[in-house]
């Protein structure tokens, strides 16, 4: 029986389809397809019912995946543990991070990377759902305050605040509203603000348009009511609106630190409570290897300098 080709018809299986597994693997659909027509020719069994809109194995196919797919993850670890040991990172290297961050930090740290490593196959796919090292074939993925997660183990690479931002034109300026709700420590009705507000599900309620309570530059603790002007999908397209004048928003430090130094943003105060988190995470059932310990080495190295 082809390793090979057994490996793909698991892929298959466990991504539920050709399509899937080809978009997990990047790996051609048509190569797939062929190896599992090659696996079933030399069992002479079918595997796979074709034509059905979802995929849907055959008895004998289901059997052969349940007793090898143990199988081909253990030789997956070993390959593991063998790369792990090897002197100089080699190999394809596959990161998922969330947009920001891929645009504002691990651009540059990937260029060095690529640079000191040329053995690495470096591969960051921007993107603000939350991917599964396993199922979706990432080596690394970078979270936002993650969930404690038993299957995932990593580092925490760097803190992170939110700020209340604003274009200088508008920072001396918030309109009161006498009947909003809410109030700030000192018993003032909350101050409501023009404001642009992520229209993503995955970005924090404070984020997405909630009250923004605020401890300003001199220590004050202030409430702000966002009143929503402007509605976008990208937190990149955010920070443009707001620099542009469109409202204030609540956005990450590291995304409006260097608007705010050179003058095109203002920061109003920053979000009352706890840093926010961010992890590099890797599957817990694989060893570290040479690759991934290599750019979590330069990751922390580089951000400990900012």
């Amino acid at each position: 029986m082809d390793l090979t080709s057994l490996a793909d018809f698991n892929a298959v299986a466990v991504h539920g389809g050709f399509g899937p597994a080809s978009r997990a693997l990047d790996r051609p659909k048509a190569t797939l397809s062929r190896r599992v027509a090659e696996l079933e020719e030399s069992l002479g069994v079918r595997l796979i019912e074709r034509g059905s809109r979802r995929l849907r194995l055959t008895e004998e196919g289901q059997v052969l995946h349940e007793r090898t797919r143990g199988l081909m993850a253990e030789i997956q670890e070993a390959g593991d543990a063998v790369a792990s040991r090897a002197p100089v990172p080699r190999g394809r290297l596959r990161i998922s991070a969330p947009v920001v961050f891929a645009h504002v930090v691990l651009c540059r740290i990937a260029a060095r990377f690529a640079l000191a490593y040329a053995q690495v196959e470096l591969e960051v796919v921007a993107e603000d759902r939350v991917a599964d090292p396993a199922e979706d074939s990432f080596d690394l993925v970078i979270r936002i305050d993650p969930p404690r997660d038993e299957l995932l183990v990593g580092r925490r690479i760097l803190d992170d605040v939110r700020m209340v931002v604003a274009s200088p034109s508008m920072s001396m300026s918030i309109p009161s509203d006498p009947g909003a709700d809410g109030s700030d420590s000192s018993g003032e009705s909350a101050r409501a603000v023009p404001a642009v507000v992520s229209s993503a599900s995955s970005t924090s309620a404070a984020m997405s348009g909630a009250m923004w309570t605020m401890r300003t530059p001199s220590g004050e603790l202030k409430t702000l009511k966002p009143a929503p002007v402007l509605r976008l999908s990208s937190l990149l397209m955010i920070r443009d609106a707001v620099v542009a004048g469109a409202g204030a928003a609540l956005l990450p430090r590291l995304l409006v630190e260097q608007d705010i130094s050179q003058g095109r943003l203002v920061c109003w105060g920053t979000e009352a409570g706890p840093p926010v988190e961010i992890w590099a995470l890797y599957s817990s059932r694989r060893l570290l290897s040479a690759k991934v310990r290599a750019f979590l080495d330069m990751l922390q190295e580089l951000l400990a300098r900012t």
